[in-house]
């Protein structure tokens, strides 16, 4: 069995997509942990030798390649590896290759941005001790563009999913306040 050198923590949804693909090929994974908490992975040795932009994963392959950004080791892992595998079509097969790409594209596009905000937001922003300000706007005590920028998309949140601004106090009363201005009930009687 292959095993591969992949260096980040368990926890990272990244590091996760990359174990997740070499099971899925039966790739063996020797983690490295890297102690995110200790900043290993800005060091200068780590920016130099693994990343240069000290992020992980970085996956280290049996003969001492080296390649980072999840998704590029996922594709290389199984374009090497898992020969056969359904999981990446060969370039070649144009039409499988390019429904998988415009896939791939579509999660890396429109699904993770609004998804990691969220998990950001949810799980590691409490674990950080992160809270929300206590202002009456989000630029301050004064209603700006930056509270009405979040109106229209905002609505459709909340009509889908209410629940994710009546759960949060402090939320639902800026989200009551902005909505109940006057300019948003004429834009809404278009």
């Amino acid at each position: 069995m292959v095993t591969v050198k992949l260096h980040g923590i368990p926890y990272s949804t990244c590091t996760r997509r990359v174990i997740t693909t070499c099971n899925e090929i039966g790739v063996k994974v020797d983690l490295v942990k890297v102690d995110l908490a200790k900043g290993e992975h800005k060091t200068p040795e780590f920016i130099a030798t693994k990343q240069p932009f000290g992020i992980i994963p970085v996956l280290e392959d049996e003969d001492g390649f080296q390649v980072y950004e999840s998704r590029a080791i996922a594709r290389y892992v199984v374009a090497k590896y898992g020969k056969g595998s359904a999981l990446l079509p060969p370039p070649t097969d144009v039409k499988p290759y390019a429904l998988f790409e415009q896939a791939a594209s579509i999660e890396y596009s429109a699904f993770d941005p609004p998804a990691s905000g969220l998990a950001y937001e949810r799980v590691f922003a409490p674990k950080k001790g992160l809270t929300t300000n206590e202002d009456k706007y989000l630029a301050g005590e004064t209603f700006t563009l930056a509270d009405l920028f979040h109106l229209p998309y905002g609505a459709m949140v909340y009509q889908m999913e209410p629940s994710l601004f009546d759960s949060r106090p402090a939320v639902k009363k800026w989200w009551d306040d902005i909505t109940s201005r006057e300019s948003w009930k004429a834009a809404n009687a278009f």
